[in-house]
């Protein structure tokens, strides 16, 4: 079977299962392969009945006292089923799942794994896993793959289909040169996919890891390089006069630029004048001030009778920036038409929106991307900012340069704070300019790492400063509970949140796997008031300006990234009052704690970055990645910091060789990258 043959091919994947796939974003055989596991566990040991406790997780080793029973109501099929130890009994019960009862009636002894609770004085375990006690052996002695699931599926059933999958796809489909596989001892292909869902052991899965995070590193600088090549001293096609404008603008503000900000402006004058087209990264801490580093920089373009583009990656960040573009222009009294494009506006918004980018030429067009849509046309584009740009792609932003009929100047705005060495790698076809002072009346936002135990003391915390009349954001890391990860939840903890507040607080929900429209209408409600606490997934780590928000309080804190913690924390502290960062430890790891007291001991974003480098180790990709850099599928800048060096060097020798004879370049490449599938999702968007 072919990598591209689509999901309902697959052994086991009838209509209701492929709908269910395609909201995870399964289509194709290929597709289920590179569903890499969030997380992995060991089966424990079988316990006795007698000496369990509630609201934890546990296998026991039973059998049936009794023949199981369906039921049938108005809602759905309910079977349960009597089982015993010899220390004590249980009762099972599963929803949906009337095939239950001839297996337990084939196989009266099985080992039963799930979550225990107590209900009117008895022990019940719903929706517990079953296994024969042979099969359960044999699970025990390697890890057990969790993955990021909706309902209609656990993590069981889709383990099966990655089993059948790989047995399905017989060709292996290496894209890497031999050599680079030899030079480094990677495992192949096939086996690195096979050991990365199904590991023996940490050995195993760490190989695997390398192996696969090399390849996104690789094929991303791939294109890395191709861009650098394209762009690379390219001449300056829309030249500025040389003058005071930009100084006189921000002489206006009314606050003063940061000596940093005050450097990198240097930076971007220098290059607007220099001969060559400005290729340039203004990596920031969150709060640092780029935004009106991109504004003066748009205006001379401007003043000087060209058009400009900013595409940032939320509708709701960019009304955010529109709204301030709009009062600047107001400000510093300039006549400098603005125009918004985002997937939003209705049919005639839009056209009106592309009727103005064809007529007014030195308009300043701020969008997502709906930017770099065919209908998007420009008169003299001359300077393209992308904002966040881990969440775009490298060819997403050279389809929006490509839009102007010179190359136009590219600036590059990023919140996420990188070791400048790592940087250098990711960005190679860029400058760099850094912004790391925050401006003098920012007032630090004060942290600390507490457990679980002071949950409910947080809430009234958080409840006190939303009867101040300021507001509070709460992320958790799943969307929806999942009994193999005892982790906290968005979906059950608004309920929590709602039960005990009462009509005290207006609470919210925001996950990624809502609608767009439905995110920017929870957003802008958060946005304007209208909700004060806002459970979220990671989503809002790229979020808007809420200088009214003052508590951040991050659930299960051990699972991020140091890096993406900072990130989240970075929502608050935005305006005149004192702001608070609460990170949950719901682990009693020593370097979890260790970890989390980096965090909390400084508000340095770099020197963050830095410290969690040094801190990380080769088992280090259990739940700690960060998620929201670069969005690789499954490497890591951090913890495969090592990758990314060898990927880099490999990167460039291949390109070198290539560049021996043009066409047998453009093969090569071309090969390797075609060979590389589902390449747009499997590399970062590239």
């Amino acid at each position: 079977m072919d990598r591209n043959a689509p999901i309902q091919e697959l052994n086991g994947v009838g209509p209701k299962t492929e709908k269910i796939l395609q909201k995870l974003g399964v289509y194709t055989v290929g597709d289920i392969l590179l569903a890499f596991p969030r997380d992995y566990k060991r089966m424990p040991e079988p316990e006795h009945i007698s000496v369990a406790e509630p609201e934890k997780v546990y296998a026991f080793h039973v059998r049936l006292c009794s023949s199981p029973v369906t039921r049938n109501t108005r809602a759905m099929q309910i079977s349960t089923a009597q089982f015993s130890d010899g220390t004590g009994k249980v009762e099972a019960v599963w929803f949906r799942m009337p095939y239950i009862c001839n297996q337990l009636n084939r196989e009266p002894e099985v080992i039963l794994y799930g979550k225990l609770t107590l209900k009117n004085k008895k022990y019940v375990m719903e929706q517990p896993a079953v296994w024969k006690p042979d099969e359960y052996r044999k699970m025990q002695i390697s890890l057990q793959p969790v993955y990021s699931l909706t309902k209609g599926i656990s993590s069981k059933q889709f383990g099966k289909l990655v089993h059948t999958a790989l047995d399905s796809v017989k060709e292996d489909g290496e894209y890497i040169p031999e050599e680079i596989l030899a030079r480094h001892q990677f495992m192949g292909l096939r086996e690195a996919l096979e050991k990365v869902h199904f590991p023996t052991d940490l050995e195993e899965l760490t190989g695997a890891r390398k192996r696969l995070a090399f390849d996104e590193f690789f094929l991303f600088l791939l294109q890395i390089q191709r861009f650098k090549e394209h762009h690379e001293q390219t001449p300056n096609g829309f030249p500025v006069v040389r003058d005071e404008f930009i100084e006189v603008v921000a002489e206006q503000l009314p606050f003063p630029l940061t000596n940093a900000q005050k450097k990198t402006l240097e930076d971007l004058e220098k290059d607007i004048y220099s001969p060559y087209a400005m290729q340039r990264l203004i990596q920031g801490d969150v709060g640092s001030g780029k935004t009106i580093l991109a504004f003066l920089i748009m205006a001379k373009f401007a003043h000087e009778g060209y058009q400009t583009a900013i595409m940032a990656p939320t509708e709701v960040l960019a009304r955010q920036h529109y709204d301030t573009f709009q009062k600047w222009i107001a400000m510093f009294e300039l006549d400098f038409p603005v125009i918004l494009l985002t997937g939003s506006l209705t049919t005639k918004e839009k056209r009106e929106a592309y009727a103005r980018m064809e007529t007014e030429q030195n308009a300043m067009i701020i969008g997502t991307h709906a930017l770099i849509q065919e209908k998007a046309l420009y008169q003299k584009l001359a300077l393209v900012v992308t904002d966040e740009q881990h969440r775009f792609g490298v060819r997403q932003r050279e389809t929006l340069a490509d839009k102007s009929s010179r190359l136009p100047h590219v600036l590059v705005m990023s919140a996420t704070p990188i070791p400048r060495t790592l940087a250098i790698i990711l960005y190679g076809d860029l400058d760099i300019s850094v912004v790391d002072e925050l401006p003098a009346e920012r007032l630090p936002v004060k942290n600390c790492v507490v457990g679980p135990k002071m949950r409910e003391k947080s809430w009234n915390f958080i409840l006190d400063e939303v009867q101040k009349g300021h507001q509070a954001y709460i992320i958790c890391p799943l969307v929806e509970a999942n009994e193999e990860l005892e982790l906290q939840d968005v979906t059950s903890y608004v309920k929590k949140l709602e039960q005990y507040y009462g009509d005290r607080i207006s609470v919210g929900l925001l996950h990624g796997k809502m609608r767009p429209a439905e995110k920017n209408k929870v957003m802008e409600a958060f946005v304007t008031g209208e909700i004060q606490v806002l459970v979220s997934t990671t989503v809002v780590e790229v979020g808007v300006n809420v200088p009214n928000a003052t508590v951040m309080m991050i659930e299960d804190a051990q699972r991020f990234g140091l890096a993406q913690l900072h990130q989240l924390r970075g929502r608050v502290g935005r305006g005149n009052a004192q702001s608070y960062c609460i990170l949950m430890n719901s682990s009693n790891g020593k370097n979890a704690k260790e970890r989390l007291n980096i965090l909390a001991g400084s508000n340095d974003g770099f020197y963050i970055a830095s410290e969690d480098l040094k801190m990380r180790g080769p088992g280090d990709f259990f739940g700690v990645r960060q998620s929201g850099l670069m969005e690789f599928k499954i490497a890591d800048v951090f913890s495969d910091a090592d990758m990314l060096s060898i990927a880099s060097e490999e990167a460039k020798e291949y390109v070198e060789k290539c560049n021996l004879n043009d066409c047998e370049k453009d093969m090569r490449l071309e090969t390797t990258l075609k060979n590389a599938y589902k390449m747009t999702e499997y590399s970062t968007n590239i």
